[in-house]
């Protein structure tokens, strides 16, 4: 399984579609609320919900379906990154509640060689995150500074560090 991509594997216009998509629960927008410290009645309360918003329900809060679509890409997009350098910008578009499911897809925009050192470059992307019935969620664009092949061949190819396996030692039968 490919895990993020070198400098010379990105194209301009390249759209990578995410997968699998991930259906969000009422547990997962609380743990974040909870993790994050964000007590906000919307997310939080049903009853408040209800009676004083427009969607009548708990809504998502919007920087966990950010941080949802950003996981999803890592395998396409970020996997091999040396460095996230900068979220340019980010988009909440609708509204997300318990149930709906999310699927996301990052498009390339455009990519240039780093300015200080030759081993590496800069990725320019956007990302889309829609709901099951295909309405569109969250956008953003960051910048992602990601190796080039010469830098992974230098450090040891793609999983440096990791131990080789060895077969156990066989058992000398007795006779």
């Amino acid at each position: 399984m490919q895990f993020g991509r070198t400098y010379e594997e990105f194209e301009v216009g390249a759209t990578y579609k995410h997968w699998p998509g991930k259906t969000v629960t009422e547990y997962d927008d609380h743990l974040f609320c909870l993790l994050t410290m964000n007590h906000h009645p919307l997310h939080m309360d049903t009853n408040y919900a209800e009676k004083t918003t427009d969607f009548g329900k708990n809504v998502v809060v919007g920087n966990y379906i950010y941080s949802l679509l950003l996981g999803m890409s890592v395998p396409d997009i970020s996997g091999k990154a040396i460095a996230n350098l900068e979220i340019e910008s980010l988009k909440h578009v609708a509204p997300t509640f318990h149930g709906d499911t999310i699927y996301g897809e990052t498009t390339v925009l455009d990519k240039w060689p780093s300015k200080s050192k030759n081993d590496r470059g800069i990725v320019y992307v956007e990302t889309k995150g829609y709901k099951q019935d295909g309405t569109l969620v969250c956008v953003f664009r960051r910048k992602v500074m990601v190796p080039t092949e010469t830098y992974i061949k230098e450090r040891g190819g793609e999983q440096p560090g990791r131990p080789e396996l060895t077969a156990p030692a066989e058992k000398k039968s007795e006779k």
